[in-house]
Formats: C-alpha cells, sequence, structure tokens
C-alpha cells in the first residue's frame, strides 16, 4: 500500500525523533505483569520465508536473543517447506525457552490458492508452538505496525528501522525477521497505551 509524501514525513520525523531520547515504549507494566525476565517469541508466518525473533524483556527497553527467517527454496515441495519450519521453530522454542508466541493474525487475501498456503504455513508454525505449552496471541499486522512505528500502514523498511532502533540491534533485520520481531515488540508494549495491540489468545 503506498504512502502520502506526508505520511512519510512523519515516518521519518518519528525514526529521527528517537535517536537523541530514550525510547519509551516498554516501561511500566506490560502483559508479562512483574516477570521482567519473561521471552516472548514472535512469528510471522510464510511457506517460503517464516521469519522468527526472540526478545527477553529487561530495563529499560528489551533485548534481541535471536532472530532469523526460515527460508525454503521455490523447489521444494510444500510437505518439505513446512516440516522445515515445524523443526526450525521446535528448536528456537527448545533453545529459549519462551512463554509467549505472538504471532501475525489472519489477513485478507483475494487469492485462494495463496490464503490455503499461507494458512498451512501458519498452522503448522501454530501446531509447533501449542507442542510446547506457549500461550499463544495473535496480532493484525496494521496493529502491529501501528503500536511499533506509529502508522498502520507503514513499510517495512520502515519497521525494521525502528525494531533495530528499539532494540538496538547492529545491523538492520530481513524483513521478515523484522516482521517477527515487531510482533514480540507489540506485545511486549504496556497494554495501557493509547493504541492497544488487541492482541487475541488463540
Amino acid at each position: 500500500m503506498a504512502i502520502t509524501p506526508r505520511q512519510f514525513e512523519q515516518i521519518q520525523a518519528r525514526l529521527r525523533g528517537t535517536k537523541n531520547k530514550p525510547v519509551p515504549a516498554f516501561e511500566g507494566h506490560s502483559r508479562a505483569g512483574s516477570n521482567r525476565n519473561q521471552i516472548i517469541i514472535g512469528v510471522d508466518p510464510s511457506l517460503r520465508g517464516t521469519g522468527y525473533g526472540v526478545i527477553q524483556l529487561a530495563k529499560p527497553n528489551p533485548r534481541a536473543l535471536a532472530h532469523g527467517t526460515i527460508a525454503c527454496p521455490a523447489g521444494w515441495e510444500r510437505s518439505r517447506c513446512l516440516a522445515k519450519i515445524m523443526q526450525t521453530l521446535r528448536d528456537v522454542v527448545a533453545k529459549y525457552r519462551p512463554t509467549v508466541c505472538a504471532i501475525e493474525g489472519l489477513f485478507y487475501a483475494q487469492n485462494l490458492q495463496t490464503a490455503l498456503i499461507m494458512g498451512e504455513a501458519r498452522g503448522a508454525a501454530l501446531a509447533t508452538l501449542a507442542e510446547g505449552s506457549l500461550d499463544i496471541f495473535e496480532i493484525a499486522p496494521r496493529k502491529v505496525k501501528q503500536a511499533i512505528v506509529g502508522y498502520g500502514a507503514a513499510q517495512k523498511l520502515a519497521v525494521s528501522k525502528m525494531v533495530q532502533r528499539l532494540l538496538q540491534l547492529p545491523e538492520l533485520p530481513s524483513p521478515d525477521a523484522a516482521d517477527a520481531l515487531a510482533l514480540a515488540l507489540a506485545y511486549a508494549q504496556d497494554s495501557r497505551r493509547m493504541f492497544g495491540t488487541g492482541a487475541k489468545k488463540i
């Protein structure tokens, strides 16, 4: 979705404004209550490129423990991709022991085949996360962008840059990993903020 020059300027101003200011989004109470060491995994499911990001709540801001993209070549059968998604997430959960997952909510797709394939990837991820006994919450993509960037139709680059700044990452995360980290960060935000994420437990 395109944005106007004015909207782009507002996003740029928000990004510039964080350079000399402490990032305020994560102080106070979070959904984790008093559990300052809670570990959250964000998952952005896709058959060919599922993003994941693991953060740990800390003061003054959360810190990233791991992030990446579960890449599956175009020549792979769907079943092989689903198996890789499940095995990788299973390994990540076993290593970092998150207690909560924030996964991208369902979206409207005009192409039925695309919707079915995305549903398969999402189902594989959900089954693996449920297997790990995590509490799973879904958040709509626009809500995540609004929570992280301040604009619900923000471009992926703006999300990646803000995630990098919030987590003080040395390099810009890949788009899929950035989306996953943004999901985890959006969940971690104080639920009393003006723009709630509307996270729904599933």
